[in-house]
């Protein structure tokens, strides 16, 4: 083979240098935004170094006869000191009685069924087949939908549900509910070594089912509960009802001293798989799987050192008043009179919508000042001086350390990805909870925390953002800081068996 032309060879190494970033400019840069950063965030303390050097430099100055003469002056404004010092007392009394309690994370515990429960993808298929109302292009289509769902091998459906024939009934719904309320609450209290006659607060949040004793009735029979419980069951909020029932603890706990209160988030399968052939309600079938979590909260200033999170902001948004955001996601009857969950095509945009609402509220909140500039010079710049601006994504992970997002959908997490610009170090929680759980609707982001801390992620200080959509049309935030570094090896989660087999790669396409 002949040797190449020299002049050739140049002319290839300058073409492909030309399709290289200028990595001299892009470290530039970097340093500079980095920078600009650093001065916004620490300008006041810049500001008041030079300040408090002058300050100190100045009383060294002073000589005993300078102090003398200051407190020979105070005693003729003998008034005016005890003034100001009652004035002072009085301030930093009101301020102590009137600030929000603090609401500490003692501990959470997220049920795992038993191995029976399992439910491969195969087995999926082969029970949809069996039960013979699929037509066969829905069975097809179901395949394709499972294919890309971003679901493994080792989710867990009911026993009701993977029977041949399936029993879905009352009896056996309450049954599912009984496990995963019980074993959740089981594996809590044995954490916390909390006495269940101790809870001073109960709310349950399950969307489609809704006994009469309600959910949260079952519990505190079943654990026999202190008569004067502040209880609440909620139904029909979605999958952000996890949230919405966190908020709603916050503020029971501002106004029940020394409390604790216990949140079960969970949703029910058995009476709410769907036997039809329409095809917007038949991806609920590929995506829920069976789950829940318990969350233990206390405003105990005495339970602070043992807790791992302190609750800092819960910003919900509710899109409700749109008639489109509103019938994005709603339960009816099929042509047959066959009930299920149907989803609309505008359910993506309007998810996207509720998070823009959500996040404007969010952002003020938590992100630092230098981001909130250059977003609102953007804003200025496009809307006051019509400057042709693309609009700024304020960076996010300059105000967390880790994102709980719920594990809905595969698509519903390449576009909170894209529109978050977050990295797939971010997204590992809820890919593999995706993965590994399936949909679990309002409990996925205690799988989510769950599989961060059995990864020895989460340090002392650490800023966490749980996120999730719900019917209705709803889009929740809860922002957490961790008390304390969650060591793996003292931690007891659904992870942990088996969580150095993770991350796993997950095709785009999986076929089965």
């Amino acid at each position: 083979m002949s040797e190449s032309n020299p002049t050739t060879q140049t002319l290839i190494q300058r073409s492909t240098s030309r399709k290289l970033p200028d990595f001299k400019q892009s470290i530039k840069l970097k340093y500079v935004k980095l920078g600009y950063h650093y001065l916004i965030t620490h300008g006041m303390y810049l500001f008041l170094s030079p300040l408090v050097v002058l300050i100190a430099a100045q009383l060294s100055t002073f000589s005993l006869q300078d102090l003398y003469v200051l407190w020979e002056h105070l005693q003729f404004n003998l008034i005016s000191v005890i003034f100001c010092s009652t004035l002072l007392v009085f301030l930093a009394t009101l301020y102590f009685l009137t600030r929000p309690q603090p609401v500490y994370l003692v501990n959470f515990s997220c049920y795992k069924p038993e191995d029976a429960r399992k439910c491969t993808r195969q087995v999926f298929m082969e029970r949809s087949g069996l039960i013979g109302s699929f037509t066969q292009e829905n069975l097809e289509f179901q395949r394709k939908i499972l294919e890309r769902s971003g679901l493994g091998e080792n989710t867990y459906l009911p026993e009701a549900v993977l029977r041949v024939p399936p029993n879905p009934c009352m009896a056996e719904a309450r049954k599912e509910a009984e496990a995963v309320m019980f074993g959740a609450l089981d594996e809590l209290f044995a954490k916390t070594n909390v006495k269940p006659k101790d809870i001073g607060i109960l709310i349950v949040n399950c969307s489609l089912f809704n006994p009469t004793p309600s959910l949260s009735a079952m519990v505190i029979n079943h654990y026999k509960l202190r008569g004067n419980i502040v209880s609440y069951n909620l139904g029909g909020m979605g999958c952000s009802a996890g949230l919405i029932s966190i908020d709603l603890a916050k503020q029971l706990l501002q106004v029940h001293p020394n409390s604790y209160a216990v949140v079960i988030s969970m949703e029910n399968i058995t009476l709410n798989w769907y036997f039809g052939n329409e095809r917007s309600m038949l991806i609920s079938n590929c995506l829920f799987r069976m789950g829940g979590a318990a969350i233990l909260l206390s405003n105990r200033r005495a339970d602070r050192w043992r807790s791992k999170y302190q609750l800092v902001h819960t910003v919900r948004t509710h899109k409700g008043a749109d008639d489109k955001c509103f019938a994005c996601v709603t339960q009816r009857e099929d042509s047959n009179g066959k009930i299920g969950v149907s989803l609309s095509k505008d359910l993506m945009a309007v998810a996207g919508d509720a998070l823009k609402t959500n996040i404007t509220t969010l952002g003020p909140l938590v992100l630092p000042i230098s981001e909130q500039l250059l977003f609102f010079g953007t804003l200025v710049g496009r809307k006051l001086f019509k400057m042709k601006l693309k609009p700024y994504i304020p960076d996010f992970k300059l105000a967390f350390e880790h994102f709980c997002i719920h594990a809905g959908g595969r698509a519903v997490l390449d576009e909170l990805e894209k529109n978050l610009q977050l990295s797939n170090w971010h997204m590992e929680p809820s890919r593999m909870t995706l993965h590994r759980f399936g949909n679990t609707s309002s409990s996925s982001l205690w799988y989510e925390l769950a599989y961060t801390e059995a990864k020895g992620r989460v340090r002392r200080g650490d800023r966490i953002w749980q996120i999730a959509f719900g019917s209705g049309f709803k889009c929740n935030s809860a922002v957490w800081r961790a008390m304390r570094t969650v060591s793996p090896a003292k931690e007891k989660n659904p992870w942990m068996d088996e969580i150095h087999l993770f991350p796993v790669d997950i095709p785009n396409v999986s076929a089965i």
